[in-house]
């Protein structure tokens, strides 16, 4: 081989063992907006609630929708007033476990959204299960109607019939639609965002972003790029293990993100949270 050309192999194959730690200090860099943070206590928290900033803070995360059953963890990840994260509280309509299937006929939980309203502070209700027609009940229409006249946003893990009856109980309601449907068909994804100007998706567990390898899917980086102002991220720290697999979770977020033009993954990270609630992250 000639000199010359064994020197460009040499400074080629420099120049591409930079580029690498080069673009993964760029892609961790950018800050993440955590839209569906569970900080459950039954009785007690997976990790200290000083543990759980240090995961904060070792993925980048700069800001988090907080959410937890009962509300005593959103009060204390509030009440920390932690450095560099940006809490924004919603109303967990949950004491506990059984409430996810009992809340919306248990007049006790409107009682329980109103009281900690009055704290001050928050600025939605949800996360919230509710399926098929069970959102046409009295309590929930309630609940939307009281969201929505204090511009509250709700976090709804629904079914795709629930999530139009919910839109429909009024017209103001501002809804994050919890796990974008898991499966439900991109293009019908897109339909539901245009139907509605005021609904995002969030998109923990969402199935069919990715392909083998980590590759962006060809229908979603399309969507992205005609919708990247009506998504958000989120962990959904559910159970523990999603508290051990934190990184990871962030990890795929950064995969993914990185495929899109800069601007469209700015605002999925992060840029639309800041639109939402009002603050820009620091």
């Amino acid at each position: 081989m000639p000199a010359s050309g064994l020197v460009a192999r040499v400074v080629a194959a420099g120049i591409a063992v930079m580029a690498v730690p080069v673009a993964a200090v760029a892609q961790q860099s950018l800050k993440i907006f955590d839209a569906h943070l569970h900080y459950n206590q039954e009785p007690n928290p997976y990790y200290p609630l000083d543990r759980v900033l240090e995961v904060f803070r070792r993925n980048n995360v700069a800001g988090i929708i907080a959410n937890s059953r009962p509300n005593k963890g959103t009060h204390q990840l509030v009440d920390a007033k932690a450095p560099g994260l940006w809490v924004v509280p919603f109303i967990r309509p949950y004491r506990t476990r059984d409430d996810v299937q009992n809340w919306s006929t248990d007049p006790a939980i409107y009682d329980l959204i109103e009281t900690e309203y009055k704290r001050g502070y928050f600025r939605g209700v949800g996360e919230f299960h509710i399926y098929g027609d069970a959102a046409q009940g009295a309590l929930v229409k309630k609940v939307v109607d009281f969201a929505a006249e204090r511009d509250l946003y709700l976090l709804a893990h629904c079914d795709e019939p629930a999530l139009v009856i919910l839109l429909a109980h009024n017209a103001r309601a501002r809804i994050i639609w919890a796990h974008t449907g898991f499966s439900t068909p991109v293009q019908r994804v897109r339909d539901l965002l245009e139907s509605r100007a005021t609904l995002m998706g969030e998109l923990s567990y969402r199935s069919g972003i990715t392909e083998g390898g980590g590759r962006l899917a060809a229908e979603w980086r399309a969507l992205f790029a005609r919708h990247s102002d009506r998504f958000l991220l989120g962990s959904d720290t559910w159970i523990n293990e999603r508290w051990f697999g934190y990184d990871t979770i962030m990890q795929g977020y950064r995969g993914w993100l990185a495929q899109l033009p800069e601007d469209q993954a700015r605002r999925i990270a992060y840029g639309n949270a800041e639109r939402l609630f009002g603050r820009k992250i620091d």
